[in-house]
């Protein structure tokens, strides 16, 4: 692999740690990373890197405003600020994307819509967020805005789709508030179907605007096949899916399982996850809108009158902050054979590890997988069995 260009936005942007540094000594790093933290619990296999690590995000979001001369400006923000630092073009993100919203900011003095200002409040346009479906092409741009009335928006839709024809839906965000949060709450499609899909591990999902859905597509089937590589399925099993959120790694499991239970707080998600099960035609999966820790609780309670109710693995992708004590504790009473946990953060990682090991689950393996290249982040997934031993 060659040396990584050096980015011109690097020393401003701050949001890519590994800029300039060769993209082998990046996984070298990660590695030595990753066998530090949790090498005492179990054996650290190589980490899986890119064979392209550029322009890997299929979700880009813009920040848009303007400069004391007047200028439009689009791009991210500075480190631990709010201060817009202009991009047009950033080597991580989609290319597409990019293109998309440089077009939308070199439209808006014809269509006179003025950038939002966060200090007073006026201003329309807010945001821009692109997403893109890796193998699908399908293209969603949403518009988040200031205000709810944006003027011309059909003859924009119109000339942005002409600059860009493989756009296949627009979606008006309104985020009225002065908040750091960049989508708010309500929401209009202008054009197209308002969401996309894309196909992933050789099911299709739907993704809207606010779904949680992996950023890196390529590194993303590497991590949910090895998680269910980890998982041991054989056809015979019950799965449980902790929050889940829109479905994606019960459904690629179900597959190969003989029962997928999928539970997940936010009930939208829920909603989404049925919708994808559906369209992949998979009967064998069920969703339920409840917090992941209290339904681990009523199964375990159920267990004492049915063994059958039992769970036999557990997928648990807990956020950057790790998992919670009382999550794993109930994940220790359910007491399933095997537990996979996919972690975005080995320090976490490493501490609920620990919890695991003192409470009967031996760490078996573990892969990283990096599915952010140029930065400091690396994703994990680790196998853990219950211990049998007395």
């Amino acid at each position: 692999m060659k040396n990584i260009e050096k980015c011109p936005y690097s020393k401003k942007c701050g949001g890519c740690t590994y800029q300039g540094v060769a993209y082998e000594k990046q996984l070298k790093e990660k590695q030595e990373l990753v066998e530090k933290l949790i090498g005492t619990y179990c054996k650290v296999n190589p980490i899986v890197g890119m064979d392209n690590p550029y322009h890997y995000r299929n979700k880009v979001h813009a920040a848009f405003g303007i400069t004391r001369r007047g200028e439009i400006i689009s791009g991210v923000y500075r480190e631990g600020t709010h201060d817009i630092v202009p991009v047009e073009i950033c080597q991580i993100e989609d290319k597409k994307a990019d293109e998309i919203i440089q077009d939308i900011k070199g439209m808006l003095r014809s269509f006179k819509i003025k950038t939002y200002d966060e200090d007073t409040g006026y201003g329309l346009l807010r945001h821009v967020m692109v997403r893109r479906g890796f193998k699908s092409g399908e293209i969603m741009v949403v518009l988040v805005l200031g205000s709810p009335i944006m003027p011309s928006k059909n003859n924009f839709v119109k000339a942005l789709r002409k600059k860009h024809p493989e756009i296949s839906t627009v979606i008006v965000n309104v985020n009225d508030k002065r908040t750091s949060m960049v989508l708010g709450d309500k929401e209009s499609v202008i054009y197209g179907k308002g969401y996309i899909s894309d196909t992933l591990c050789d099911c299709k999902f739907k993704i809207s605007s606010k779904s949680f859905y992996q950023v890196n597509p390529v590194q993303t089937e590497v991590l949910y096949n090895k998680a269910i590589e980890f998982a041991e399925l054989t056809g015979k099993e019950r799965v449980l899916d902790a929050y889940c959120g829109i479905g994606t790694i019960g459904i690629i499991a179900s597959k190969k399982a003989k029962e997928v239970i999928g539970v997940e707080l936010n009930k939208a998600a829920v909603r989404d996850a049925i919708t994808n099960a559906k369209i992949n035609g998979i009967n064998n999966i069920r969703f339920f809108a409840d917090d992941a820790g209290e339904f681990m609780l009523k199964t375990s309670a159920k267990m004492l009158e049915d063994k059958n109710a039992g769970i036999d693995v557990v997928f648990m992708d807990p956020p950057r902050a790790g998992s919670e004590e009382n999550f794993m504790s109930c994940v220790v009473k359910l007491a399933p054979k095997r537990v996979v946990y996919v972690s975005c953060n080995p320090e976490t990682l490493a501490r609920d590890l620990k919890y695991f090991k003192k409470n009967g689950y031996e760490a078996i393996k573990a892969v990283p997988v990096d599915m952010f290249p140029h930065t400091g982040h690396v994703e994990c997934v680790v196998q853990l069995q219950k211990n049998t031993k007395k």
